[in-house]
C-alpha cells in the first residue's frame, strides 16, 4: 500500500516547518536553473543562438511558439521563466519576447479545459464545466487580439516595463548586481565546471547546461507547487467556496491572485473551479474573476526568475507579463458589457459541446496544437 501513497500525501505528512524549508530550497533550485539556462545560452555562441531564435522575429510566430511551449510543458510558469532567462542572456530582445509571453498566457488555458472532460458523461454538468473552463481561454484570446496589435504599433507595455525596471535596477543595456544571482553563483559555477570537465568547452556544453537549467526550473516549480498545495490549498479552497457563494467580484479576483501566488500555478487555481462550477455550486460570472486573478498571480514567477539575472531587460519582460494581464483585466472586467463577452462566448461553446461532446477534444487539439503549429509554419 505504501507505493500507492501520492506525493501530495507524503508531503502532507511532513511537519509544517519542514515543508516551509523545503519550499525555500526548491526556490533556490529553481533560481539555480535560471542561472544555468542563462550560462548555457551564452555558451552556444552567437551563430547558433541567432539561427535558433530567428523564428521568433515574427511576432505572430513568437505568439504561437509561446502557446506550443506551454502546452508541451503544461506550465506557463516554466515557459515564462525560460523566456526571462533568454532575455536575461541577451539572446531574445524584449520586443521579441512580448509575443512569446502572450502565447504562454494562451497555452496555460489548456489544463483547465482538459479538466472539464471529467464531467463528459453528465450533459448538464459537462456544459457548466466547459463554460467554467473556457471562459479563461476566451479571456486570454481576446486580451491578445486587443493588446498585441496595440503593443506592436506603440510598444507601450515594453516602454512601461522598461521605465519601471529602470527605476528599480537600472536602464536597459547596463547590468545590475543581483543579490539573487550572487546567491546561486556557487552551484551554477560548480555545475558548469563539472560539465565542462566532462565534455569540454563548446556548443555541446551549452546545450547540456540549457537542458539541465530547464530541468531544474521544471522540477523546482513542480515540487514548489506540490509542497505549497499541501500547505495552503485546502484552506484556500474553503475560502474560495465561501467567497464565490457570496457573490465573488473584486474579492474573488484578489483571492485568485493569492491562491495562484501561494501554489505557484494558475492551472491549479482554474482547474479547482471546474468541478465546483460543474456541480452548480458557483455560477460562471463568479468563476470569471478568479480566473483573472489567477492570470495575474502567475506573473509573480517570472518576476522572481528575473532576479536571477543581471540584465534590467529580464525584469522588463517580467513586468510586461504583469502589465499585459493587468491591462486585460482593466479592459474586460470593470465594464459590464465587456465583462459579458468572454462569458457569452464560453456559454456558447459549452452549449455546442453539450450537443456534441466529441467537439471538446477537437477544440483542444485544434486550438492548442494544430493552429499554433500551422501558425509557426506560415509566419515563422
Amino acid at each position: 500500500m505504501t507505493d500507492s501513497i501520492s506525493l501530495q500525501d507524503r508531503l502532507a505528512r511532513l511537519p509544517t516547518w519542514l515543508r516551509v524549508i523545503l519550499v525555500f530550497l526548491l526556490l533556490y533550485l529553481f533560481l539555480t536553473g535560471i542561472g544555468l539556462l542563462e550560462g548555457g545560452i551564452k555558451g552556444l555562441g552567437a551563430d547558433v543562438t541567432d539561427s535558433l531564435f530567428e523564428r521568433v522575429a515574427s511576432p505572430v510566430a513568437g505568439l504561437f511558439v509561446g502557446v506550443l511551449a506551454t502546452v508541451l510543458v503544461q506550465s506557463s510558469s516554466v515557459t515564462t521563466s525560460t523566456i526571462v532567462g533568454l532575455v536575461g542572456a541577451g539572446i531574445v530582445s524584449v520586443e521579441q519576447a512580448v509575443p512569446l509571453i502572450m502565447g504562454a498566457n494562451l497555452g496555460t488555458s489548456v489544463t483547465n479545459t482538459l479538466a472539464s472532460v471529467g464531467s463528459i458523461r453528465r450533459p448538464e454538468e459537462f456544459r457548466r464545466a466547459v463554460a467554467a473552463a473556457t471562459v479563461h481561454d476566451f479571456f486570454n484570446v481576446l486580451a491578445v487580439i486587443v493588446i498585441l496589435p496595440i503593443e506592436l504599433a506603440t510598444g507601450i507595455l515594453a516602454r512601461a516595463g522598461a521605465a519601471i525596471s529602470g527605476v528599480l535596477v537600472g536602464q536597459a543595456g547596463t547590468t545590475f548586481k543581483s543579490p539573487i544571482k550572487e546567491a546561486v553563483k556557487a552551484p551554477v559555477k560548480a555545475i558548469e565546471g563539472v560539465v565542462e570537465g566532462v565534455i569540454g568547452e563548446g556548443t555541446l556544453t551549452g546545450v547540456v547546461l540549457i537542458v539541465l537549467g530547464i530541468a531544474l526550473i521544471f522540477v523546482g516549480l513542480a515540487f514548489i507547487t506540490s509542497t505549497m498545495k499541501s500547505l495552503v490549498a485546502d484552506r484556500l479552497e474553503e475560502s474560495l467556496n465561501r467567497v464565490l457563494q457570496s457573490g465573488g467580484g473584486a474579492v474573488a479576483l484578489l483571492l485568485g491572485i493569492a491562491m495562484t501566488i501561494a501554489v505557484q500555478s494558475s492551472s491549479i487555481t482554474t482547474s479547482v473551479l471546474v468541478p465546483i462550477a460543474a456541480a452548480g455550486i458557483i455560477t460562471l460570472p463568479n468563476v470569471y474573476p478568479v480566473t483573472l486573478g489567477a492570470n495575474l498571480g502567475t506573473t509573480v514567477t517570472a518576476l522572481i526568475a528575473s532576479l536571477a539575472t543581471d540584465r534590467p531587460e529580464a525584469l522588463t519582460i517580467a513586468l510586461v507579463h504583469t502589465l499585459f494581464n493587468t491591462s486585460g483585466i482593466l479592459i474586460f472586467y470593470p465594464v459590464p458589457a465587456m465583462r459579458r463577452i468572454p462569458i457569452r462566448l464560453a456559454e456558447g461553446l459549452a452549449t455546442i459541446c453539450q450537443g456534441n461532446r466529441t467537439l471538446l477534444p477537437t477544440y483542444v487539439f485544434g486550438a492548442f496544437v494544430i493552429a499554433p503549429l500551422v501558425g509557426v509554419l506560415i509566419f515563422g
